[in-house]
């Protein structure tokens, strides 16, 4: 031990990242039971800015646990405080929590090895005893890292010194790398797909474009046009199976854009009715690569057949039928396909903005007016998006893998299938975008995501922040500051981003546009099994589960005069209700129900609680998520049960959308989205008033003779469930606590965060 030890009470303002700090867990005293037979088995978690850094190993059945165990951890902000969090580990469950504690950094002298001892705590319960633990903490500046980190600073600006003048598109996360396009001006007619470090001609290209686009401050229109593409049916197909029969389903490609069909099951004349959204960048059009598969459980799919579709042979602005014969297979599609203009997605520089020139900002009002409820459905409303800045990201090297104390952020800003991108900003970790994004919104209940990656040229880009806002959220014209969330968005990492958002919508589309389907993504990463996925999946379901059981056991309980007074009023009410009940009493009834929440919400008695149970799931499976990242070479295993684990992903799968229909029900009714329950309103009022005054058989009949003409009428129309459309728009339990904005506060510390769950 350094008895020499430095005061740390002021922190020099020194390069993040450039302090290390070493620390021993030693053991633990007097831990809390949490198995039946009075024991535990713990292990220790070590975090810093909401991120895990260490995880200890498992001592089973002990409450005085040795670890003796070492952790080196890269300290970027030594005023953060460390947070350790103690778990009994069950196998096939939900760990439970022990307790949890904070180490203060700043209390620690530098070059002087401390020993510690850390009572833990539950926020729950303040005052049990659940014991301590031991640590040995030894906090120093890493000099003996600067000189290394110059010589490869030196390098890095010798391949960086031409690229950091004009806008580079960067490497893309791994898992979704084939879904991101890069992104090209029109006006110059260069594609920026390559970008070759070694061509000092390249060099000079790119930088005269991205200076002439500045000098100019010219909007670049990012695509020309959008091909729909309806997916109809297939016709004699090809037999793939032993039955005689195929599980068909089709994948679409233009360029780096990927759809995929849903699989119907057992038939060689499959029906789809699906439809699909391409971006068309070229001029002249583009090809689209159709191949046709059979889905086979276990085993690998079975190729049908392929065809293609040449863009340039079709004329715009109309609706092409296309039977499309399959090429080293048998049968056809059908396929409806459609080339529209582009829309108004766009990016341009602070200098120009649509909103504040007085002239196009009436034109964009006077396209949304109410006066053009009718004219082009699809096109619901206009959203522009300033990406002015971000403060006090993340160090790249906070894990120690690379010498650099600095990251180089881009961002990227989604909006369903619309993705564009920033410049980058090289060596800093409060970099100034100032950037302008333009949208066409077509669905109202879209929601904007913007996240911010750190380039690396070796690899694919690091992942540094991300937030999720609703555009029915959105407060006009506010330059607000979103402190950034992990990748599950469930709880806050490092940093913060500057944003300022408009949006303008016309209401009646909007409105009618919540009965149509979803937009489609594109292609994502498939499901895979999880424990803790599959957990969640389970809770949520018994939560709605149980709500009707205990509804159940309510009105048994009036039955069985529990509550004398209780049931009186409900004998008296079912009297009633039978007596005079009418149709048109169900919707009045559901009416009645949102008006009183809403009257409760007004009244500022609202009993609507955070989710925290849904959050502290959503971060353990996050956590569960990294360790699955770097241990997916040990789990070999599991492909060689992939049979079993389909079926396993098949019920993670269904009790997550039985769960989210339960929530989306709730939350209908709980004013979670005010612009739905309004919506949910009228369309109650509505019913109410038709079942009121038209006999229940004429509106039968009129049902009735709906659906059996509505294919005669239009053949090839995408059938939809109007009802289902307009829950699909209502956010889950989990999308609420995705969705929920994070407040800024320089004291925010983890115990704040977690109070409700330390687990």
């Amino acid at each position: 031990t350094n008895s020499g030890g430095t005061s740390n009470a002021d922190f020099p303002s020194g390069d993040p990242g450039m302090y290390q700090l070493d620390i021993t867990l030693r053991r633990g005293q007097n831990l809390a039971a949490r198995d039946r037979g009075g024991t535990s088995d713990p292990y220790v978690k070590f975090k810093l800015g909401g991120k895990e850094v260490f995880r200890s190993k498992t001592i089973h059945k002990n409450l005085n646990p040795v670890w003796e165990e070492k952790a080196c951890i890269l300290i970027d902000n030594p005023r953060e405080p460390l947070y350790i969090k103690v778990f009994d580990y069950d196998f096939g469950l939900q760990d439970d929590f022990i307790g949890s504690a904070f180490l203060d950094l700043t209390s620690l002298e530098l070059n002087r090895q401390t020993d510690v001892t850390l009572s833990l705590k539950d926020p729950h319960y303040p005052d049990h005893d659940l014991g301590s633990i031991l640590l040995s903490v030894l906090l120093a500046p890493r000099e003996e890292q600067r000189e290394v980190t110059m010589l490869m600073r030196k390098s890095w600006k010798r391949s960086s010194k031409v690229t950091k003048n004009y806008d580079v598109l960067p490497n893309m996360p791994s898992r979704a790398g084939n879904l991101w396009h890069r992104i090209y001006s029109p006006s110059d007619c260069v594609l920026l797909t390559l970008f070759c470090v070694s061509s000092n001609q390249n060099h000079e290209t790119f930088q005269t474009q991205s200076l002439r686009l500045s000098d100019l401050h010219r909007k670049s229109q990012l695509w020309r046009g959008i091909v729909s593409v309806t997916l109809i049916e297939g016709r004699e197909l090809k037999a793939m199976d032993a039955n005689g029969l195929s599980d068909p389903y089709v994948k679409f490609r233009l360029g780096h854009q990927k759809y995929k069909s849903k699989i119907v099951p057992k038939t060689l004349n499959p029906q789809w009715r699906e439809q699909f959204d391409f971006h068309l960048y070229e001029e002249r059009g583009g090809i689209i690569d159709i191949t046709v598969w059979d889905k086979d459980a276990g085993k690998k799919d079975d190729f049908i057949g392929r065809c293609q579709v040449d863009l340039s042979t079709l004329s715009k602005e109309q609706t092409h039928k296309l039977e499309m014969p399959l090429e080293e297979g048998e049968g056809c599609l059908v396929l409806l396909v459609t080339l529209t203009a582009s829309a108004a997605v766009t990016i341009s520089d602070l200098s120009v903005n649509s909103l504040e020139d007085q002239k196009e900002r009436e034109e964009i009002l006077k396209r949304y007016s109410p006066m053009t409820m009718f004219h082009n459905m699809k096109d619901v409303g206009f959203l522009q998006v300033k990406v002015i800045r971000a403060e006090a990201l993340m160090a790249a090297d906070v894990t120690g893998k690379d010498s650099f104390s600095k990251s180089d952020p881009f961002c990227v800003v989604e909006l369903n299938n619309d993705r564009l991108l920033t410049h980058t900003v090289y060596k800093n970790l409060n970099p100034e975008w100032n950037k302008i994004f333009t949208f066409n919104i077509k669905d109202i209940h879209s929601v904007l995501e913007v996240t911010v990656y750190d380039e690396d040229r070796d690899r694919s880009a690091d992942f540094l922040g991300k937030v999720a806002i609703p555009l029915l959220s959105i407060q006009n014209g506010e330059q607000k500051a979103y402190v950034l969330k992990n990748k599950q968005l469930t709880g806050p990492t490092k940093g913060v981003i500057y944003l300022e958002i408009d949006v303008i919508f016309n209401a009646v589309k909007a409105s009618i546009r919540t009965l149509m389907p979803k937009e489609q993504k594109y292609i994502e990463e498939e499901n895979r099994l999880s424990k803790q996925l599959l957990l969640r999946n389970f809770i949520r379901m018994k939560r709605c589960v149980m709500v009707l059981i205990n509804a159940a056991y309510y009105i048994s309980s009036c039955f069985d005069w529990d509550s004398p007074p209780r049931s009186l009023a409900a004998f008296l009410l079912f009297l009633f209700v039978v007596w005079n009940f009418e149709l048109y009493m169900i919707p009045l009834a559901l009416l009645l129900l949102l008006a009183w929440n809403y009257f409760l919400i007004v009244s500022g008695k609202d009993n609507r609680q955070h989710d925290t149970v849904v959050e502290d799931m959503l971060e353990d499976e996050e956590e569960e998520d990294d360790r699955d990242d770097k241990d997916s070479e040990k789990k070999g295993f599991m492909n060689r049960l992939y049979a079993i684990q389909e079926v396993c992903v098949s019920v993670q799968n269904i009790l997550d959308e039985v769960a989210s229909f339960g929530e989306r029900i709730k939350n209908t009714f709980n004013w979670t989205v005010p612009f739905l329950s309004w919506l949910a309103i009228v369309a109650l009022s509505v019913f109410t008033i038709i079942l009121y005054f038209i006999p229940l058989r004429y509106i039968v009949l009129v049902w009735g003779i709906n659906k059996f003409t509505k294919k005669l009428r239009s053949p090839y129309a995408i059938d939809n469930n109007e009802l289902l459309d307009f829950l699909s728009r209502v956010p889950s339990d989990v999308q609420v606590v995705q969705y929920h904005e994070l407040k800024q506060d320089p004291s925010h510390s983890p115990s704040k965060r977690k109070k409700n769950n330390p687990g």
